[in-house]
């Protein structure tokens, strides 16, 4: 009997009416029904109010958390238009927040600048609300309107009479979109300080009043805008900085403007922010390229003018120059081009010269008029040279050495069989002695198993060249196959999964906190690209006879101690473990590397200035900032034998 074939004619094509386009693939208007996507509807409608200020009517906007995690956005601006909109025929409010594209953004002259150039925000955001309400304050009337996932019954009206004016917009995410409609207030003032550092004197108040007896509330002003952003975050960091002063460098060019805010830090690390429209150009683009071209070129001229590099001196690189660098880039233009849908690149080419000139110019200036400064800089960049060409050598050495030997491959390391770098896996362990009960555990068809003893380097607290031929490090880089730093080729990485497998205590989370940051700092894309796991070996074993159940948590103990005692109180055997050494191979295999029972948790970076903010605290010299991370973080940290 043949198989009906299926219709596909005229009839299956559907047309999505309005809205039902985003709430059926919402993913491809705000990334995810995840965490990121429900924070994303908030930054919709405060980027508005944003716009509002970069227009000049704005000063102030409230960010409200309320009771049952509803949002709520006031702003001081001008109000959205309420009048009727000539061509369809209903209040202009409503068809901001009905209709995709529309919007005062697309060269109608209510906006010379504004960062959400698609026109989308408003109306996705109310699409992807269980109901939002939008209230008008326009200097005369109250007017207001009500939505539910979209619609709405009743038009917009007028409810009472106002002096004021601004845009007030309530909304509760829907739930049958997304995963989760509980906000991080953290993920949220984050934002939000970004925006005040990033548009100055603006006053952006928020709040957290969900736990009606303990509100939560910051005030988010600063005069001094992305000058204060950078002192921010050297003091967040706990980073000594080379010099008292942050450069800052602007200039006003017909409609486009641009500045750039930076300070050298004691650290070995460069961060570099940078923004178009108050967007966060998370891979760069033009304006980031000319600030680079343009340091890198003014420090050379600046030391061979002054005969700092002498005539038979290599030129400083780029690498040398920003070490220890924390500078923002932030330009405003009448229309930015983007490359891709998550504006995650800047494409503007007339915006690279433009910034190449402002460095070039006002940081030479700045240069001759602080030779000390420019002196402390120079030679940090001059010891990152030296640093590097020790690293060229360390790698070359490597190199050299590897080509010499038969077995390329660490003494330790327990190869599996399998040669598909797709569906092998290496397990990292603590300790010989788990290490030997991993390898006659594992399934050697796929599984590899490297044992390290010992804590290795901290990376946060080293240059490059002490990363070459350190002990701890050099079986982790030539196992995986791939290089580090500048020499990393992803494509050569030997196996899909990177499994750290430590032992659930203090010792074992210092260990794996030690290698993340070796590989956020040195092989960021095996992060990136989710290739980095976390085994999750279990904390107690609970047996009853030839019954028994592995437990991950205390919780989870006392529920399998219930169940195997049953209702007569037989008594229950609990076994703490210690360590994986504890474990024999049937054990190990059972619990935590057979792929079929096992949990782990996948290593994933949504915020990599986040991650590098944390990595910074808590592996970097400053006690201050770790003591006060560690603090807040405690309540989140179980089953860790302190």
């Amino acid at each position: 009997m043949s198989e009906e074939k299926q219709v596909y004619d005229e009839s299956q094509i559907q047309v999505l009416e309005g809205l039902e386009a985003v709430r059926k693939r919402p993913g491809m208007y705000i990334g995810s029904t995840g965490p990121r996507g429900l924070h994303h509807l908030v930054y919709e409608i405060v980027d508005n109010a944003i716009d509002e200020a970069l227009a000049g009517y704005c000063t102030e906007i409230l960010v409200e958390i309320l009771p049952g995690n509803v949002i709520r956005v006031s702003d001081n601006g001008r109000g959205i238009p309420t009048g009727i909109h000539p061509k369809e025929g209903i209040s202009a409010a409503t068809v901001v927040y009905t209709i995709l594209h529309a919007g005062g953004k697309f060269g109608g002259g209510g906006y010379k600048v504004a960062g959400g150039l698609h026109g989308v925000g408003a109306s996705v955001v109310n699409a992807l609300s269980e109901w939002l309400e939008l209230t008008v304050y326009d200097g005369h009337y109250i007017h207001f309107q009500r939505f539910e996932r979209g619609h709405y019954q009743k038009e917009m009206e007028v409810i009472g009479d106002t002096e004021k004016t601004g845009t007030t917009v309530v909304f509760k995410a829907d739930g049958e979109i997304f995963e989760d409609v509980v906000y991080d207030y953290d993920v949220l003032l984050t934002r939000m300080r970004e925006q005040a550092f990033l548009n100055a004197g603006i006053k952006i108040i928020m709040s957290d009043l969900r736990n009606e007896s303990e509100p939560v509330s910051e005030v988010l002003h600063y005069e001094g805008g992305i000058r204060s952003f950078v002192e921010y975050i050297h003091k967040k960091r706990g980073l000594e900085t080379l010099h008292d002063e942050v450069i800052y460098l602007s200039k006003q060019e017909g409609d486009a403007f641009a500045e750039v805010a930076m300070q050298y830090n004691d650290s070995y690390n460069e961060l570099i922010l940078s923004f178009a429209n108050n967007i966060h150009t998370v891979e760069g683009g033009t304006h980031e390229l000319g600030f680079k071209n343009a340091l890198t070129r003014v420090f050379n001229d600046y030391a061979r003018r002054h005969n700092y590099l002498k005539d038979a001196d290599k030129n400083l690189s780029g690498e040398d120059v920003r070490e220890g660098l924390t500078a923002i880039i932030s330009v405003k233009l009448t229309e930015c081009q983007f490359e891709g849908q998550t504006k995650a690149k800047l494409g503007n080419t007339e915006v690279r010269p433009l910034v190449e000139n402002i460095v070039t110019e006002k940081l030479t200036n700045y240069l001759e008029e602080n030779p000390a400064v420019a002196r402390e800089i120079f030679d940090k960049a001059v010891n990152a040279q030296r640093a590097r060409e020790a690293a060229r050598k360390a790698r070359e050495m490597t190199r050299r050495k590897s080509a010499l030997e038969t077995a390329r491959l660490p003494g330790k390391l327990a190869d599996c069989s399998n040669r598909d770098n797709v569906n092998t896996e290496i397990y990292i362990v603590e300790g010989d002695s788990a290490g030997g009960s991993a390898k006659s555990g594992r399934d050697r068809r796929f599984q590899a198993i490297l044992p390290l003893w010992g804590k290795m380097l901290n990376v946060e607290k080293a240059r490059i060249d002490k990363v070459y031929g350190n002990e701890k490090l050099t079986p982790v880089v030539t196992a995986l196959g791939c290089g580090i730093g500048d020499d990393l080729d992803i494509e050569k990485l030997r196996y899909g999964k990177i499994i750290i497998m430590a032992d659930a205590d203090v010792d074992g989370s210092h260990i794996r906190t030690l290698l993340l940051t070796f590989f956020f700092r040195y092989m960021r894309p095996v992060i990136e690209q989710g290739h980095v796991y976390l085994a999750q070996p279990p904390l107690f074993k609970v047996s009853r006879g030839k019954q028994f159940r592995y437990a991950f948590s205390d919780a989870e103990r006392d529920k399998y101690i219930a169940e195997l005692s049953g209702d007569n109180g037989a008594k229950v055997d609990v076994q703490r473990y210690k360590g994986l050494g504890e474990m024999d191979p049937e054990q190990l295999w059972e619990t935590t590397m057979d792929p079929e029972t096992r949990t782990m948790i996948k290593v994933e970076m949504e915020d990599a200035i986040r991650a590098d903010e944390t990595f910074t605290i808590l592996m970097g010299d400053k006690v201050a900032p770790r003591k006060e991370f560690i603090e807040k973080n405690a309540k989140y940290v179980e089953n860790l034998d302190i």
